[in-house]
């Protein structure tokens, strides 16, 4: 097991995820379905147990977003653009599991050298988005045609929820519901997902050309895939595979690349830069000190090796780790993404009320980051000053209008209510961050709670009746 002291953490259960693809609460709640946050530590979590860990970070998703934008906007989705969120997993690979969400693992960018391969997968999963694939997906499932894939989808979902659960039952039943699919009604749907990949790889070459980008990166990262598929490929059925044999792949798309006039075109030096430094910060905080040091050498004296390092000694404790980060201050002042590291050095070491400065700091930077507004909350919470509290409170809800899927955000702002002696509001806020944690029964008993307290037909009292009548959707419809 690992731990990164930085990074927010996520833990998304197989029935989280359920619920995430159906439908949510009123809007008025602003959650997503059941979540849970670790601060300040990070543990990984195994998804053999049933979890998908999700990555918290401004400077990263901020990346992403704007490698995304003009790519959404030549799909027609800028008026309801994806929201991309970061899976701590290492291995190359995204998915779309909704028209409203697209999961983007680190692995992508820890092996991407350019924006551009970055650039690509994002293309290839809006291609999903526009195309409306998950949609005809669900309708190509219930044809009568193939419908033992029916059996083992099901058999696939009733493992999972075992894991989950625990239930050895549950898991038994699943298991042989999904070895008992048809063979044949298999492969009919794995064809119809690799003509859906073929289409989304068409789209994204579109896309990329509509917005003047190089479709190379898309190309290296097939041409990696069938690097590693080399050895196997004699021994695999093509057929068998819900993805395209990635040589394959290579092939059909490098003419249809290459005669794009914009095949050549490089990524701008500052895009190129931040890519740098996100790839070298996920890095630093996914790996072991000491191998931090062997990718980035003291003899590398580039942003982001000096980035790199600073996590790392942070990370070690090392005892010049506050020097490395105001080192990174002292080169790029105006960075909050450096203000935003020392305030969370600072909070590391058992110093909140030193932290209040570099996150206020930030804040004053890019005011709209709902992150660092959570940060700068919970360290005028943790400061223990009374006279903050006032202050505190307003920061929370203001970060939590931006990114409200904070869990932390909600279990201090439930705290600062409480100090001030606001009961109901802290229970009700509570209430949200245990929804937000996947505890609905806990959420409802602290909602409740609230309700007997709140003023009735109150905007506060009408979000706590949306927790305490809220019924799980019904996904067998």
């Amino acid at each position: 097991m690992q731990q990164m002291p930085f990074l927010f953490n996520q833990k998304w259960s197989f029935n989280s995820m359920k619920q995430l693809l159906a439908h949510g609460l009123r809007r008025s709640l602003c959650l997503l379905c059941a979540a849970s946050l670790m601060f300040p530590s990070l543990t990984l979590t195994a998804s053999a147990q049933g979890k998908v860990v999700l990555v918290r970070d401004a400077e990263a998703e901020q990346l992403l977003r704007d490698y995304a934008k003009p790519i959404f906007k030549a799909a027609g989705l800028q008026n309801a653009s994806p929201e991309i969120i970061l899976v701590n997993d290492k291995s190359f690979n995204a998915f779309v599991p909704d028209s409203s969400r697209m999961f983007i693992n680190i692995g992508v960018i820890l092996e991407s050298e350019t924006p551009n391969e970055v650039i690509g997968v994002i293309a290839h999963e809006t291609g999903h988005i526009a195309g409306r694939h998950l949609v005809r997906l669900r309708s190509a499932a219930s044809n009568a045609q193939i419908i033992s894939v029916i059996g083992m989808i099901l058999g696939a979902g009733a493992v999972a929820a075992g894991a989950v659960t625990g239930s050895s039952d549950v898991t038994g039943g699943g298991a042989a519901a999904a070895l008992g699919s048809g063979a044949i009604g298999q492969r009919s749907f794995l064809s119809y997902r690799r003509g859906e990949e073929a289409a989304a790889d068409r789209a994204a070459l579109k896309y990329l050309a509509a917005t003047r980008q190089s479709a190379a990166g898309m190309l290296k990262t097939f041409e990696r895939f069938a690097e590693q598929q080399v050895f196997s490929a004699r021994f695999t059925d093509p057929y068998a595979q819900s993805h395209p044999m990635a040589r394959d792949r290579y092939v059909s798309l490098a003419t249809a690349a290459q005669q794009s006039k914009y095949f050549n075109q490089k990524d701008s030096a500052s895009l190129q830069h931040r890519h740098d430094m996100v790839r070298a910060k996920l890095y630093a905080f996914t790996n072991h000190p000491n191998s931090v040091a062997k990718a980035y050498p003291r003899s590398d004296k580039s942003m982001p090796a000096q980035y790199a390092r600073a996590i790392a000694a942070m990370q070690s404790r090392a005892r010049g780790a506050q020097k490395a980060i105001d080192d990174l201050i002292r080169q790029q002042p105006n960075n909050p993404n450096f203000y935003e590291l020392k305030g969370q050095a600072l909070i590391e070491s058992g110093k909140p009320k030193a932290a209040i400065a570099p996150f206020r700091k930030a804040v004053s930077i890019n005011p709209n980051e709902g992150q660092y507004l959570i940060w700068l909350g919970y360290a005028l919470v943790s400061s223990n000053d009374a006279g903050a509290l006032p202050e505190a409170k307003s920061v929370l809800k203001k970060g939590l209008q931006r990114d409200p899927n904070s869990n932390i955000g909600y279990s201090q702002l439930a705290i600062a209510h409480a100090r001030l002696g606001e009961t109901p509001q802290a229970d009700l806020t509570t209430a949200q961050g245990l929804l937000i944690r996947g505890d609905l029964q806990a959420a409802k008993r602290y909602a409740t709670r609230a309700q007997k307290n709140l003023k009735r037909g109150s905007p506060a009292w009408l979000q706590a009746d949306d927790i305490v009548s809220y019924k799980e959707p019904n996904l067998g419809r």
